[in-house]
């Protein structure tokens, strides 16, 4: 028996499809780096296999027969927190679903093969990510203690010239809700870059719209910046902030990537740093890589308040370490304090 490089990452399928498990297997077992040290058809036989074979990654179908994965993913949180990749279909209802994923605990997910991906291209990157992922040590982050509260939509008392901006990768989904739960429904307008594939940000902002104070919508070409709406940018497409006399509005457009994204937190950081200076308050949150980094530092040394989430409260502390590290951040706090950070400093 060959002996297996130290360095491989143990890799589970999870799938009720057997073409699928066949064709995944096959393909990322002759990746480099990837082991794929079985698969599983429902998350009954997945969950044998995790605690005999110990993978060190999973990839999860969320549409399984016996048990969801969504149901799945939240015991398994629960239990045994460990990095799973969600494979989900670019349909409005496997979008939906995979929003639902993220907020369980998926540290990503990816489209499944199709008119969109070949199975090429989505095995490429998905080896990439779970090597990515194997180094992800989750940690039991706390459920917000608010969510099962009433969203309660006030009329809008005043206005407002500053800009909050966001920007998370993995984790985000969770982070970025705990943050737009704190605010009210009169803040500042919002703009927010989270790593995400085309047609899933529909979906996310549709779920932070129903959650939230603030109304949340998928940006639109020249989209204005108001006060009490919050702008995600598309999947696919970068998004930055432009001004017309005293007033912002957006641009969503395709580009290449930028620090292998798009959309790029990066993107939209400088473009606020240029356009809106001292006007501006941004956020660095949980996420793999360093997008946003350089930008935070421009929007700093425009005049901006910067801030990072602590590594306690991320649940991947890559993107805010580059922040920081670059002396990007002017603090750097837990995420339950992000909220209140950036409204006090709005209202300076």
């Amino acid at each position: 028996m060959a002996t297996v490089c130290a360095t491989q990452v143990k890799v589970l399928i999870v799938d009720d499809s057997a073409v699928v498990r066949k064709v995944l297997s096959e393909k990322l077992g002759a990746q480099a780096g990837i082991e794929v040290v079985g698969t599983a058809p429902d998350p009954f036989i997945a969950h044998d296999k995790i605690r005999r074979l110990k993978p060190h990654v999973l990839t999860l179908d969320v549409e399984m027969p016996k048990m969801d994965g969504i149901t799945f993913l939240g015991k398994l949180m629960k239990a045994q927190p460990m990095p799973v990749i969600v494979l989900s279909s670019l349909t409005p209802k496997g979008s939906k679903t995979a929003i639902e994923a993220l907020a369980a605990g998926a540290v990503e997910v990816i489209a499944k093969p199709g008119p969109a991906y070949s199975v090429a291209e989505t095995v490429d990157y998905l080896a990439e990510r779970l090597i990515s992922a194997s180094k992800i040590r989750l940690r039991k982050i706390s459920p917000n203690a608010e969510a099962a509260a009433p969203v309660r939509r006030s009329h809008m008392v005043e206005t407002s010239h500053k800009i909050l901006v966001i920007g998370a990768s993995t984790g985000g989904v969770m982070a970025i809700e705990t943050v737009l739960r704190g605010f009210p429904a009169n803040a500042p307008g919002t703009l927010i870059v989270q790593h995400m594939l085309a047609n899933f940000t529909t979906s996310f902002s549709e779920r932070l719209n129903r959650e939230c104070a603030v109304t949340v919508k998928e940006a639109k070409d020249r989209d204005s910046v108001l006060p009490g709406q919050v702008l995600i940018a598309p999947g696919g497409f970068h998004m930055t902030l432009q001004r017309s006399g005293a007033s912002y509005f957006v641009s969503v457009n395709r580009g290449p990537r930028v620090c292998l994204q798009i959309p790029s937190v990066e993107v939209l950081f400088d473009s606020v740093a240029k356009y809106a200076g001292a006007n501006a308050v941004g956020a660095i949150l949980t996420g793999m890589g360093s997008d946003g980094a350089k930008g935070l530092l421009n929007m700093r040394n425009s005049g901006a308040h910067t801030f990072a989430q602590n590594e306690a409260s991320c649940v991947v502390f890559g993107m805010p370490k580059e922040a920081i590290e670059a002396g990007a951040a002017e603090k750097v706090v837990p995420l339950s304090n992000i909220a209140p950070l950036m409204l006090r400093c709005a209202s300076r």
